[in-house]
């Protein structure tokens, strides 16, 4: 029955072949929408690792995790010295280390922070971060770019670049009478971390004290130092060490800030001596008399901006299921228009000896094979096209898909898949096995 079945839907390669391209399209899509919501999930939840608490001007919790974490918007008013230093001063903060924003470099966000971020910064659940080549900045106009900013603009240590006033791709000002050099690259992480620019604090404060400023096209290539070597600086990791996590809990080491606090500051990421004392902070930097502040814990605030997208994911979740339900009834349509034409093949098979029983399941072995090609072909289809997008995404969004095995939900999504497409193929069986009956009392010429 196998072999009949498989030489069956030969006979009728054509129709069989756009059938199957119908399913193919289904389960791609099915997979594609699911692994598009899996790794932005992921690549959200990684980028905020490491962080017990984000203390900024009060407001949403999700714009300042956006902001801070995500370099998309901007915060409030900012935060004061004094109040920096009562937060720092809690017994129950192990450390901190405050963030300035508003820069952008090249449409890439610059985030002013000292070099403790280096140190306390963890991704994908608790990796440090580690440098490709160079090292901490350790002088006012050093700067550390992220793999991504790198690779788009070809930067080594000792590349010299501009920023420029103003988030995203809108540049109010060029700030090219202070242009900074890149003193180490990132590995590549796979978060938001890869698009960004750092700067130390007093660099980036000292910039905008400067009232001397000229506008300039802010998609202009910077100039571009002559590079001698990988490492412009003797006391930075050297390049051999390229991937090595550099520093450690000393948050004296490279730190080219200590002692210089702006006048303010965007945000602050806090780390706790102990993860039970983040409600009690909360109640303090809530409560506190100077700034109006807000204490975020990240997770909390990831939680809030999944029911704020959850609408947009279930309804691609539903168009990718309605492509399956489409691809599905394109099977069944095929296999029902077919029978009045079969009904001849039927009766030779039935005068061959072949039962009533048979014939039904020759039909479903006929859909098992078109859903199984159809699948196959689908995730085929997936792995060239995630290929082929998956630089693209990584660049645009910091989402890497990877050509990885099924995970189990998508193998229970494709098992539902298959078990649909043998249940639909219930119907045009049926009818066969009446046809079959009735054509064996009955002479057919």
């Amino acid at each position: 029955m196998l072999k009949l079945s498989l030489k069956s839907l030969i006979n009728r390669g054509f129709v069989a072949l756009l059938t199957v391209l119908g399913i193919a399209l289904s389960v791609a899509l099915i997979l594609g929408v699911e692994r598009l919501r899996t790794e932005a999930r992921a690549g959200f939840a990684n980028s905020a690792s490491g962080i017990d608490l984000i203390v900024a001007a009060r407001g949403n919790d999700v714009q300042i995790l956006m902001a801070t974490v995500f370099g998309v918007g901007s915060t409030g008013t900012g935060i004061s010295p004094e109040s920096y230093q009562m937060i720092s001063d809690l017994p129950q903060v192990s450390w901190t280390v405050p963030l300035l924003m508003g820069d952008n470099h090249r449409g890439y966000p610059v985030i002013g922070t000292s070099a403790a971020y280096f140190d306390r910064f963890r991704h994908s659940g608790g990796q440090p971060l580690a440098f490709r080549s160079g090292g901490v900045f350790r002088s006012e106009d050093g700067a550390v770019v992220g793999a991504g900013v790198a690779d788009a603009f070809g930067y080594v240590p000792g590349s010299v670049i501009v920023n420029a006033h103003g988030s995203g791709q809108v540049a109010f000002e060029i700030h090219d009478e202070a242009p900074f050099t890149i003193s180490g690259v990132l590995e590549r992480t796979g978060t938001a971390t890869d698009r960004m620019v750092f700067v130390s604090l007093k660099g980036f404060d000292t910039l905008h004290q400067n009232t001397a400023r000229q506008p300039a096209d802010p998609f202009a290539t910077p100039p571009q130092a002559p590079v001698t070597q990988q490492n412009p600086d003797p006391d930075a990791a050297p390049d051999g060490h390229a991937g090595e996590h550099i520093g450690g809990d000393d948050d004296t080491a490279g730190d080219a800030d200590r002692g210089h606090l702006p006048g303010t500051i965007n945000a602050i990421y806090v780390g706790l001596t102990d993860k039970i004392a983040v409600l009690s902070v909360q109640r303090i930097v809530a409560g506190y008399r100077g700034d109006a502040l807000s204490a975020v814990m990240p997770y909390v605030a990831l939680l809030q901006l999944w029911s704020l997208t959850g609408t947009a994911e279930t309804a691609l979740r539903l168009m990718a299921a309605a492509v399956a339900v489409a691809g599905v009834t394109g099977m069944v349509v095929m296999l029902s228009a077919a029978l009045e034409v079969r009904r001849r093949e039927f009766a030779i098979l039935r005068s061959a000896g072949a039962t009533p029983v048979d014939i039904l399941t020759l039909i479903l072995i006929e859909a098992a094979f078109l859903m199984i090609a159809g699948i196959v072909l689908g995730y085929m289809a997936l792995l060239v096209i995630t290929g082929f997008a998956d630089p693209v995404l990584a660049e645009s969004f910091g989402l890497r898909i990877g050509l990885t095995w099924p995970t189990f939900r998508e193998a229970l999504l494709i098992l539902a898949v298959f078990c649909s497409g043998l249940l639909a193929a219930v119907v045009p069986a049926i009818r066969v096995y009446r046809m079959t009956l009735a054509d064996g009392l009955s002479m057919r010429l």
